[in-house]
């Protein structure tokens, strides 16, 4: 497994260890990951294999004797990828060509291929017009968005339009350079998987939260942010007006679809599917749920501003992921909030969000 020190990764080794799999991890250890330097979630009963995914030996090390691979690694963030382009493009698709490079050399010893993909491969969601119906685009104009509208509009008739679930078939158009080095991880592994007979499956998870996220990456997912925010007597940031929606999925729902991926009937080898739970949350009422939840009366900073590379609504159609792997999501919202909080309040994190949205100011990336 790759990343199989991380947030998601951890989680999904004990499952593996629990179930009697043997297990092998290539992490690199990210600092911004792992502030201490080591693996602190990782599970002792996993084999640590400490190197960089763009290195080829350490690849074939990790590589030798396995059956199955779960691709987890790279780095996270949309706003920290918009201004350290190279690098995220560098780690996360050279990182996965040399992965899949070293799995063609021994093409014919997997049994699957299972790579973390994200819902960033989209960009914005899904949308119907009144007049022309399910959309292949909607658009937010720039000239809107300095307007404070914050709503997408039809492409071709410029009215208003209505989220609907976002289906694997519909446009992959990414608005961040993260999400750009998602699909071409996606797109890399089913092409060489197909091209060298690997059996591979593509996972677009949604929002996961969780345990073990990594609270102290003001880049790591909302959910976190806010809790680190929280947890150090501070108002959660939201831009826009609060109203944007997503489906948040539990990191221990992820886990089992990666799991069921693995051991899913060859239907659904060379597809991508969605990995959340077809309900959305807006974000203005997460950082209220988490405020209470932590016992904090702290009511969220709403700036009115918005960010290059953030989308509006963005929530699953998960029909697909039913039909061929059998899987449904099946942690409550409110349930998997608790398990966050639970966690979270034995943990003392730096909240770097300010720092981190600097960053972007100076860049022109927040107005």
């Amino acid at each position: 497994m790759t990343g199989g020190a991380g947030f998601i990764g951890s989680h999904l080794v004990d499952a593996l260890l629990a179930r009697g799999d043997r297990v092998r991890v290539l992490d690199d250890l990210l600092s911004q990951a792992h502030p201490s330097g080591t693996a602190r979630h990782l599970s002792r009963d996993a084999e640590l294999v400490v190197g960089d995914l763009r290195d080829r030996n350490a690849c074939d090390r990790a590589l030798e004797g396995v059956d199955v691979v779960h691709h987890l690694g790279g780095i996270v963030g949309n706003g920290q990828s918009m201004i350290e382009v190279r690098r995220y493009v560098d780690v996360n698709v050279t990182g996965t060509a040399t992965l899949v490079e070293a799995m063609a050399g021994r093409r014919d010893r997997f049994r699957r291929f299972v790579v973390a993909s994200s819902m960033v491969v989209y960009g914005d969601g899904a949308y119907a017009c009144s007049e022309h119906g399910r959309l292949r685009e909607a658009v937010r104009p720039i000239e809107r968005l300095r307007a404070r509208k914050w709503a997408p509009i039809c492409a071709a008739c410029g009215r208003d339009v209505e989220a609907v679930p976002t289906r694997e078939d519909d446009p992959l158009k990414p608005t961040s350079t993260y999400g750009v080095s998602k699909l071409a991880q996606e797109q890399l592994s089913l092409t060489l998987g197909r091209a060298y007979g690997i059996p591979t499956i593509a996972l677009r998870y949604l929002n996961v939260y969780g345990s073990r996220q990594a609270l102290s990456n003001p880049y790591t997912g909302v959910a976190a942010i806010m809790t680190s925010r929280l947890r150090n007597g501070r108002r959660p940031i939201v831009f826009e007006d609060g109203e944007q929606r997503r489906d948040f999925v539990h990191v221990s729902d992820v886990v089992r679809a990666n799991v069921a991926a693995a051991d899913a009937n060859d239907d659904a080898i060379g597809h991508a599917f969605n990995v959340a739970t077809g309900r959305s949350v807006r974000i203005v009422d997460l950082a209220r749920m988490l405020a209470q939840k932590l016992g904090a009366s702290i009511e969220p900073e709403i700036t009115g501003q918005f960010r290059e590379g953030d989308i509006r609504h963005c929530f699953a159609d998960v029909s697909r992921a039913e039909s061929l792997l059998g899987f449904r999501a099946r942690v409550r919202f409110e349930d998997g909030i608790d398990e966050l909080v639970a966690w979270a309040s034995q943990e003392t994190p730096e909240d770097r969000t300010e720092q981190a949205n600097a960053e972007l100011r100076a860049a022109g990336l927040i107005a």
